[in-house]
């Protein structure tokens, strides 16, 4: 079936079965590797992207459920080489372990701050984040990040700098 997406701002049209994900068209046909796939069972968060700006596992929807949609992976969270303030908070806080729940765990806290606000607190962060697992260590790191940037993005939005997008 043919398939209209806009993928990180670019439009594509696409022949795809109509069985296909939307992680398989954006791993496999796409190469957008960024977006993970943990449990192929909407358990683990890790194949998170934004569609139309809300965090939806992509290994639960179809490719052609998305017609139409604007889609971001984490490939597409940064401007150019500037990282998004949720992406830097990850970085300065140690949120990022192993780093295979990242990119999932970077677009729920964007997820968190749409629904939430800039001002989330700890709590309502480690609440939001269920259904998003890390296999490392805890939590905690990534809590912290996902504060941070919640912060540093109200920041930037009431500066009108750039990059503080809550759909990236």
């Amino acid at each position: 079936m043919q398939t209209r997406l806009t993928i990180n701002g670019t439009a594509q049209t696409r022949e795809v079965a109509p069985a296909t994900l939307l992680v398989e068209l954006l791993r496999d046909d796409l190469g957008l590797t960024g977006t993970h796939i943990g449990c192929d069972t909407s358990q683990c968060g890790a194949c998170n992207v934004l569609v139309d700006g809300i965090a939806v596992k992509s290994c639960t929807i179809l490719a052609v459920q998305a017609n139409g949609a604007a889609i971001t992976t984490i490939e597409g969270v940064a401007s150019g080489e500037t990282l998004h303030p949720m992406q830097a908070a990850f970085r300065e806080h140690h949120g990022l372990q192993c780093g295979f729940c990242t990119p999932g765990m970077v677009i729920a806290g964007l997820e968190i701050v749409r629904r939430r606000g800039f001002d989330v607190s700890p709590e309502t962060i480690a609440h939001d984040l269920e259904g998003n697992l890390c296999r490392c260590t805890g939590y905690v790191n990534i809590i912290k990040a996902i504060h941070a940037g919640a912060r540093a993005m109200g920041e930037q939005a009431a500066t009108g700098t750039t990059g503080a997008s809550v759909h990236a």
